[in-house]
């Protein structure tokens, strides 16, 4: 029992449910905005928003394939939510809070091979050319 107990209490397992029930939460408010506010405003610009009655028929067999065009579509708006309302603004605030310089290049391209050589070469070491040291 108390190796089950330190099992459950280790930091990665609750880590690790505290992150799924957070992905939960967080997928239903994306559905909801999807299903509340994106797709009912795509609707009224332009016009039908569910395509799950589009059916065909071969042989008497009805594919019906509006349920897959209406799951697709939805993908698309919840990817693009989440790229634009989540991805995109955390990485300008990881970008903003970076307050290290970019480090100073070691090393420059070749012109006749494009390799990468150090700035005080003479000579690349892959294609032998000689070209001018940089300090």
């Amino acid at each position: 029992m108390k190796e089950f107990k330190q099992f459950l209490l280790r930091g990665n397992m609750v880590d690790l449910a505290v992150a799924f029930v957070i992905g939960v939460a967080f997928g239903v408010v994306i559905s909801a905005l999807v299903a509340d506010l994106i797709t009912p405003l795509i609707a009224a610009i332009g016009g039908k928003p569910d395509f799950s009655n589009l059916t065909f028929t071969i042989n008497e067999s009805v594919f019906r394939y509006g349920h897959f065009v209406n799951s697709i579509i939805t993908f698309i708006i919840i990817a693009a939510v989440v790229f634009f309302f989540v991805v995109k603004p955390i990485n300008r605030m990881i970008a903003r809070s970076r307050k290290e310089p970019p480090a100073d290049p070691t090393t420059r391209k070749c012109p006749e091979c494009l390799g990468e050589i150090p700035l005080e070469a003479r000579r690349c070491r892959f294609c032998t050319s000689e070209v001018v040291p940089q300090q």
